[in-house]
């Protein structure tokens, strides 16, 4: 079974993760709008790992467990299961389309969100339930930011020659 530090440290993960990730595409891509874009993911995603960082610190420290004290390995590995929380596999050198970019990161951000809805299924404390549906929803306006440069990114390519 995995206790919640473990799930914990798998947020964290997920989360440094993709501010790794949105820091090299930056480097690889010129266009202004999209490495704005991906600056500010990486600085959201910083953000919710500072988030989760604090509240395994609170957990271990015996201020209250916010999610049941254990999972069954099970649940967790059908929650993982086929999921691409790393972005470790993806071969950016080979990506030189900007919306196959936003495809890929987009594909990242659905699972994330994923995971995160069915983590606070298990949260118990009111307050940490609150600040967990925070970070879904910022992870879902990261969606829709990413859509909307998908669209861009679609009608300038129709309006090229």
């Amino acid at each position: 079974m995995f206790r919640i530090g473990e799930i914990l440290d798998l947020a964290v993960r997920i989360e440094q993760n993709g501010e790794k990730t949105y820091h090299q595409a930056r480097e690889r891509f010129g266009e202004e709008e999209l490495r704005e874009l991906l600056s500010w993911m990486a600085a959201e995603e910083a953000r919710h790992a500072a988030w989760f960082s604090e509240l395994k610190r609170r957990v271990e420290s015996g201020r209250g467990n916010p999610f049941l004290e254990e999972m069954t390995r099970q649940v967790l590995d059908d929650l993982v299961a086929g999921r691409s929380f790393s972005l470790e596999e993806v071969d950016f050198e080979a990506i030189e389309d900007p919306a196959r970019l936003i495809e890929v990161f987009l594909g990242f951000e659905e699972d994330t969100v994923l995971f995160y809805e069915i983590l606070s299924s298990f949260v118990e404390e009111e307050e940490t339930r609150r600040h967990l549906e925070a970070i879904i929803a910022e992870e879902k306006r990261h969606i829709e930011k990413l859509e909307e440069v998908r669209g861009e990114l679609a009608q300038t390519a129709e309006e090229r020659p």
